[in-house]
């Protein structure tokens, strides 16, 4: 069956509709395009388990703030559509802005809180806010019964699980684990920015995460310190922050803290802004 591009919300629904009519689960994997093999990890745990998986792409305008990148962010529709017709995909929703922002700028958001305002959220201002309220909208469009989030955007993923539960949202989350290249840098949009002398020094950030998991058991200072000796390697890298958090709350653990932890990292390389995570135990 050829893939089915849905570009209103009116035909999305009417699609999903009739996966429901013939008992089939509806898997929603939301993302920006660009597609690339993180992504299709996503969208390849989605035709796992669920009978169907619907497929969004939208470069949502209100998570970027002044000076983002917006109008350069990368936009390959083409090719993400055959490379998802070829995996099995059936439906793609791929509306304009003026589809789900008929009205324009929207006053009604949801508010990602404290814990949207740290890290990355400290770092874009109202990125967060803008997140939860697209997939909030995705949610109530698309009505699937799992949908789907990568691990690379821990934060992201934090702040979706904590507002489906907090607002009784009727969707299961789930994560998949960070997609890495050979040498270890996470997959990301993102990467293609990346001059090749850019590319090489990238690879501080995972390296120092596997720093901060190598000397975890001497505590989280210690741990840290090793981390940020590997980015201090690195002149191409602008460290944006390097920290362990709480996977409960997303806050920074305290010098006392031990148990599972995971070990975040965001820098400019260059001009591109990459971020990474990974599991550590204190």
């Amino acid at each position: 069956m050829p893939i089915a591009v849905a570009a209103s919300v009116a035909r999305i629904r009417a699609d999903v509709a009739a996966e429901r009519e013939q008992g089939r689960r509806v898997a929603l994997v939301p993302t920006m395009g660009a597609l690339h093999e993180g992504h299709l990890a996503l969208v390849s745990r989605a035709l796992e388990i669920a009978d169907a998986a619907v497929v969004s792409i939208f470069v949502n305008p209100l998570q970027f703030g002044a000076g983002e990148d917006l109008e350069a962010y990368p936009r390959t529709p083409d090719e993400d559509l055959a490379m998802l017709e070829a995996m099995g995909v059936r439906s793609v929703f791929m509306p304009p802005v003026s589809e789900l922002y008929p009205h324009g700028d929207i006053e009604t958001r949801i508010s990602a809180g404290e814990a949207g305002a740290v890290f990355e959220g400290a770092a874009r201002p109202g990125h967060f806010d803008g997140m939860l309220t697209v997939v909030a909208k995705l949610f109530n469009t698309v009505q699937p019964q799992v949908a789907l989030f990568g691990q690379k955007d821990a934060q992201q993923l934090f702040l979706v699980r904590r507002m489906v539960r907090d607002l009784d949202i009727p969707v299961a989350i789930e994560s998949v684990p960070i997609v890495r290249q050979d040498d270890g840098l996470a997959l990301s949009s993102r990467n293609r920015y990346l001059s090749p002398g850019e590319r090489r020094s990238a690879l501080a950030l995972p390296h120092a995460l596997d720093a901060v998991a190598a000397s975890a058991s001497e505590g989280a200072e210690a741990a840290l310190a090793a981390g940020r000796e590997i980015v201090a390697g690195e002149p191409l890298v602008d460290l944006d922050y390097l920290a362990i958090v709480d996977p409960a709350t997303f806050r920074a653990v305290g010098t006392g803290f031990r148990g599972q932890a995971l070990a975040v990292v965001a820098a400019k390389v260059g001009g591109t802004r990459l971020i990474d995570n990974q599991a550590v135990v204190l």
